[in-house]
């Protein structure tokens, strides 16, 4: 049996019908230092209500999935550094065993689903990684989008994978990936990834109509919104693609491989830009938090 708590502010939302945005945990463990990882944390929430809607952080804690996180629950997972990084793998066991884990963007549509929340708010997803042809490394992500019903709203997918083989394999597994407002597939960071839109989309009332719809024809598996970056916020290509190539090859020869690779490449990147990489992602997370809020409220609720 799943034990599933709610915090007060999300189970008020689902008794009166206000719409709730899922978050991740991970960015807030793995993906951010203290104490910049809880402050943005706060920020994003914050958006999530200011924008009509409440926000669900979900995580793990002594074997119980949190659906929403109390102020001090926040607090405390911000600063610990024994925090398993799930996906679905290893999802389960960390529950059977009574375990304290954060959520990436697969078990957080997992834990969302079954807590009846249809969209999610991230920075971006995984992906194929760069010599996955040798490696084999492809996120869980993108499996678990054509299969697990959540829009889910990312700045595209992180910046150091193959993007296009990420999309070549999302199309290939029926995901849609709808590009907010631009024609080209954004790329964390960066506004333009060079890669063309696979679809094109205009308004959150459009991305809502299009998730009823897919339940409507039985397909499963949600849908991938790519918000591209505010345009003030993101970073030139040509400054940050050099400093992604340097991070890869370090993390090569120093034989960092799976779940360690993305935090050991945003770590890198982080301090090679001066920081610029870290206010880009706080940036992009909260412009996606914004987006998904007002697609949960074109939403009808139940």
């Amino acid at each position: 049996m799943i034990n599933i708590a709610f915090s007060d502010e999300v189970r008020v939302a689902r008794e009166t019908g206000v719409p709730i945005v899922a978050l991740e945990s991970t960015i807030i463990t793995h993906g951010m230092p203290f104490p910049t990882n809880v402050e943005t944390a706060r920020r994003v929430e914050a958006e999530v209500r200011s924008c009509g809607a409440v926000p669900a952080t979900i995580a793990v804690i002594d074997g119980v999935v949190k659906v929403g996180l109390e102020p001090p629950e926040l607090d405390d997972l911000a600063r610990r550094r024994d925090v398993a990084k799930l996906s679905r793998a290893d999802f389960a066991v960390c529950l059977a065993r009574g375990g304290i884990g954060a959520t990436t963007v697969a078990a957080t549509m997992i834990a969302a689903h079954h807590a009846g929340i249809r969209v999610f708010a991230t920075g971006g997803i995984g992906g194929v990684h760069r010599g996955a042809e040798r490696s084999f490394d492809i996120s869980a992500d993108l499996q678990e989008l054509s299969q697990t019903p959540v829009t889910v709203v990312a700045a595209g997918a992180k910046a150091i994978l193959d993007l296009p083989k990420t999309l070549e394999v999302l199309e290939t597994l029926g995901v849609p990936v709808l590009c907010y407002q631009s024609d080209a597939f954004p790329a964390f960071w960066m506004r333009d990834s060079g890669l063309p839109a696979p679809v094109r989309v205009e308004t959150p009332e459009e991305i809502a109509s299009a998730h009823l719809m897919r339940s409507d024809l039985g397909l499963p598996g949600g849908q991938l919104v790519a918000n591209p970056i505010p345009e003030a916020d993101a970073l030139n290509g040509a400054d940050i693609l050099p400093v992604i190539e340097d991070a890869l090859a370090e993390a090569e020869r120093s034989g960092i491989a799976a779940k360690e690779v993305t935090p050991f490449l945003l770590d890198k990147i982080g301090t090679a830009t001066q920081g610029a990489a870290l206010q880009a992602n706080i940036a992009l997370v909260l412009n996606n938090a914004r987006l998904a809020s007002q697609i949960a409220s074109a939403m009808p609720q139940s």
